[in-house]
């Protein structure tokens, strides 16, 4: 796609109650929310009629160590997706899957059943689980180590691809007289040993529609970096800065290259966090009003669980210790960038939080008029540095009903977001090609 003609693409980070800590708490919230079907329903048609490329659920496959400070991602990704295509047309569907504490083959079966099911919407974004609360739960006593976890992660997509690929496109034969329903020379077993997984194959579940659902990647490390380089079609970024985004760009697309791909294959999509007013002093009462429902000491929580530290003795209302670092086996991306910004911007450890939704995520944050936010999206979509957003609300769904009604139309005036979906599929909502069948011996 040329620069002339290039199209912005958003997802709707979907965290229940909405990105801010304090989101549940705002007005007309509902605490159960997280686990009702109808309300995920409701939202994503919101984004559709918004022409959102896709929903993004992340995931956590362990309770959170302090259950009563807020909801969280409670119910499976592909279960509340598959839910989700049954009440929507056009919108994508990703949902994320931990390569540390799964088995390729029930994943490959499940999101190529995902594919069928919503007719080509699929996407799923694969994850190394650092922490060790999610280890305990599937029988190890820490997580895996950073390049281990990568080192798995690498061989569990290309025993995904394989499983998909093992069926033909035209496998199904269906002749009902000649009694021929699959022809077996166009399904193949996929004989995978490696040093993770051993599987057999084929997979029993006929070619996704997609071929592949979209492969999406969420680290910044050098192992994430390499692995986005050789498994990803989009990657979900964090940047606080159009620098700190030009950089890594620069870095996948380097990488891309050198895994034999072209530069622009693979979509750059940070997380963007809203918090929208009809004037700037609207925007910022309502940032103080989330603000004065947060709670400090879940921000120090989230924060040192971050960093692998404790926060807890600390002065808030100081700047963060000089010896406090990356972990070397922890969020490594998170962490660089919390770090950076605190540094950057010389922050204590109390506006730190605040900067992070009060200890709910560590993505780029904007509070002002739909206007702004437009302009600012418009500038970092025309750096070339990066292909869109995961858009994150404040609060769900009034954030999201503000950003449809009020920023869209503006984007849309710009001549940089669609103003209805022209494909039927993940793969044409992005611009990515079907990828074909590997050449076989």
């Amino acid at each position: 796609m040329t620069s002339k003609n290039r199209q912005l693409h958003l997802n709707l980070n979907f965290l229940n109650a909405g990105t801010h800590a304090a989101a549940w708490r705002w007005p007309g919230s509902d605490p159960r929310a997280f686990i009702d079907i109808d309300y995920y329903t409701r939202t994503a048609r919101l984004a559709e009629q918004g022409t959102f490329d896709a929903i993004f659920l992340a995931d956590f496959p362990a309770s959170p160590k302090r259950l009563d400070f807020r909801p969280f991602q409670s119910l499976e990704p592909s279960v509340l997706l598959a839910s989700i295509a049954a009440t929507t047309e056009h919108i994508g569907l990703i949902g994320t899957v931990s390569s540390s504490y799964n088995e390729p083959y029930n994943i490959a079966r499940r999101f190529a059943a995902l594919d069928h099911a919503s007719r080509g919407k699929a996407g799923i974004n694969i994850v190394t689980s650092a922490d060790k609360a999610s280890a305990l739960n599937f029988g190890h006593k820490t997580p895996f180590a950073h390049a281990l976890r990568y080192e798995r992660a690498g061989e569990f997509v290309d025993v995904l691809k394989a499983l998909w690929d093992s069926w033909d496109d035209d496998a199904i034969v269906g002749d009902q007289q000649g009694g021929l329903f699959v022809d077996p020379a166009r399904v193949r077993a996929i004989h995978h040993q490696g040093k993770h997984f051993s599987v057999q194959g084929p997979l029993n579940v006929p070619r996704p529609p997609q071929g592949h659902p979209v492969v999406i990647q969420a680290g910044g490390s050098d192992d994430g970096l390499e692995f986005a380089a050789r498994h990803a079609d989009a990657v979900f970024t964090v940047a606080h800065t159009l620098d700190s985004a030009s950089d890594y760009a620069a870095r996948l697309r380097t990488a891309a290259v050198a895994a034999g791909r072209a530069p622009g294959d693979i979509l750059i999509l940070p997380g963007l966090i809203t918090i929208i007013g009809s004037t700037t002093e609207e925007a910022r009462r309502r940032e103080e009003q989330l603000w004065a429902l947060s709670s400090l000491e879940q921000g120090l929580d989230w924060l040192g669980g971050l960093l692998q530290a404790d926060l807890s003795s600390l002065d808030p209302d100081a700047p963060l210790p000089d010896d406090l670092s990356v972990p070397v086996d922890g969020m490594q991306t998170f962490a660089r960038e919390a770090l950076a910004k605190a540094r950057r911007d010389r922050l204590t450890l109390r506006q730190l939080i605040r900067a992070q939704g009060s200890g709910s995520t560590n993505h780029r944050s904007i509070v002002g008029t739909p206007q702004v936010i437009a302009d600012s999206i418009e500038a970092w979509f025309r750096s070339g540095a990066i292909d869109g957003f995961n858009l994150m609300p404040d609060v769900l769904p009034s954030g999201l009903e503000t950003f449809v009604e009020q920023v869209v139309p503006l984007l849309r005036k710009k001549g940089i977001f669609r103003s209805h979906y022209t494909g039927s599929t993940l793969r044409d909502h992005f611009g990515l090609a079907r990828p074909g069948l590997p050449l076989r011996a």
